[in-house]
């Protein structure tokens, strides 16, 4: 980005205007990355291994980016691949065979503290949904932690694909019927909130480790947490 150019900002759409209101969930939602710890911590306490958790989990989420962008196949497979691969590379020989420990933890993977609220008093406003990566038995899993009632759930399994490809954006804006009206609200920038932006749909970044954009384009708003994306769409409590 040329010194002194501002992003431009694609800006919040009045909130008379604003019909539906989707989210990502494992991020954004759901506290993925505290639970895939608890987990990793737990299995390798079995073999009286430690090992340190930023380094560990960025690893992990390189290698997640790197299989997802393979062939498709389901998220559960994703997850023991991953922990497969990430184990290896510190010196823990954690056998294939033992990997179903991940995707059987997600249904301990907890909701943000303002999460369930949040998605109430959006729920009260829109007609509200999730556009996740994850195949539909594990989010079915993580749905038991969300009470709010969904007009639309849109998942990898369903696209036969995984996000940043464009697909579940485009099918989500099929079955509502076009792009007017709708608003995304996500964490992750790449997998997320860039896509949105290249389709024209007003985006709220949910950016919970403040991270920088660093030249990336600016969107429409950027929020600490979901109860702060919540009343920026008039839906505070």
């Amino acid at each position: 980005m040329a010194l002194g150019i501002i992003p431009r900002l694609m800006a919040l759409p009045k909130l008379k205007d604003i019909t539906w209101v989707t989210t990502d969930c494992y991020g954004t939602l759901i506290d993925w990355e505290r639970g895939m710890l608890d987990a990793f911590r737990r299995e390798a306490d079995r073999d009286g291994f430690s090992f340190e958790e930023e380094p560990f989990m960025n690893r992990f989420f390189e290698i997640h980016g790197e299989i997802i962008r393979g062939s498709y196949e389901l998220y559960a497979e994703v997850l023991r691949r991953t922990a497969v691969r990430t184990a290896k590379e510190i010196g823990w020989e954690l056998e294939p065979s033992r990997a179903q420990f991940l995707p059987d933890s997600v249904g301990r993977w907890a909701p943000f503290r303002e999460s369930n609220a949040a998605m109430d008093r959006l729920g009260k406003r829109y007609d509200v949904g999730i556009v996740s990566n994850i195949d539909d038995k594990l989010l079915g899993v993580s749905r038991r932690h969300l009470r709010t009632e969904l007009e639309l759930v849109v998942t990898a399994q369903q696209v036969r694909s995984y996000k940043p490809d464009p697909a579940h954006f485009k099918e989500c804006a099929r079955r509502i019927g076009g792009k007017k009206g709708w608003l995304h609200i996500a964490s992750g920038y790449e997998t997320d909130v860039a896509q949105c932006l290249k389709m024209n749909v007003p985006v709220i970044w949910v950016n919970r480790r403040g991270e920088k954009l660093e030249g990336r384009k600016a969107p429409s708003a950027t929020v600490k947490n979901l109860r702060d994306a919540a009343k920026r769409l008039g839906a505070g409590g």
